[in-house]
């Protein structure tokens, strides 16, 4: 049986979709926030700090879309589940969750790793996106469809390169943690697209590349663009396209796949 292709007005359409977005008031979440709500999603920009939060949802609205900014911290399960349960209640729905938050903590090199730390870097990132991804998702399952996104990051498959920090005055700090929890992060996602996928819901990751903040060292920005096949710097834009793909009908066959998003960093 042949079928006609998606119409190309309405193939990323999101209109009338309810989306989450975790770590939403700056950098990558900021961008992906504003790349659901160009497309029409109500999108609800959560993170830990309130003004960031408001700057990012009154931008949205400036840009022409729909933004609720809530204060939410990933760690804590039962603010997980009040917020869920406003956008329910709210909406009815809730169609797309994209778990981005994650706060760092440098830490020492093993054997001088601080393991508190580490614990709080995988609570943050790891429990942090699959207490978010069981909140959601399980409304996802009572509706019937929905659209799970995690974020891990090019080092959830690689390790970090000492030699790019090494005369930067970062050669004494370990990613670590970082890493350990994105790794984590890539393989929950498989899992959770095995088990949700009979309920019509959909779990993808995106890993992003190096994108670096305008207060990066220069030099080391420098390196990050050279040590990629586009010859590129990496900016939260790069993002937007891949989180829509996933989030809207455009990406309805895709499940279990983590999009990585690094301009070549990962071909060498």
């Amino acid at each position: 049986m042949s079928h006609p292709p998606m119409n190309a007005d309405n193939i990323f359409d999101l209109s009338g979709r309810v989306a989450l977005v975790t770590g939403g008031g700056t950098h990558l979440g900021m961008a992906m926030a504003h790349a659901l709500s160009g497309f029409g999603a109500h999108t609800y920009v959560t993170g830990r700090r309130q003004h960031l939060l408001e700057e990012s949802a009154a931008s949205i609205r400036a840009a022409g879309g729909e933004a609720t900014p809530v204060v939410m911290d990933v760690t804590d399960p039962d603010g997980v589940e009040t917020v869920v349960d406003r956008i329910v209640s709210e909406h009815g729905h809730i169609d797309v969750a994209v778990c981005n938050a994650g706060s760092n903590a440098e830490n020492l090199f093993p054997p001088h790793t601080d393991l508190d730390v580490f614990r709080a870097t995988l609570e943050s990132h790891l429990m942090g996106a699959i207490t978010t991804a069981n909140a959601a998702g399980r409304r996802m399952v009572e509706q019937g469809s929905g659209s799970i996104i995690t974020v891990s990051s090019v080092h959830g498959s690689l390790a970090a390169d000492p030699r790019l920090y090494a005369d930067l005055g970062m050669a004494k700090r370990s990613s670590l943690a970082y890493q350990a929890a994105k790794s984590a992060i890539i393989g929950a996602t498989r899992n959770l697209a095995a088990e949700l996928g009979r309920s019509g819901v959909r779990v993808n990751c995106i890993s992003p590349g190096h994108v670096p903040k305008d207060t990066a060292d220069p030099r080391f920005v420098e390196r990050l663009i050279n040590g990629n096949a586009l010859g590129i710097r990496g900016e939260p834009r790069d993002m937007q396209g891949a989180v829509v793909l996933l989030a809207s009908d455009a990406g309805r066959f895709i499940t279990g796949h983590n999009l990585v998003v690094d301009g070549g960093w990962s071909i060498w």
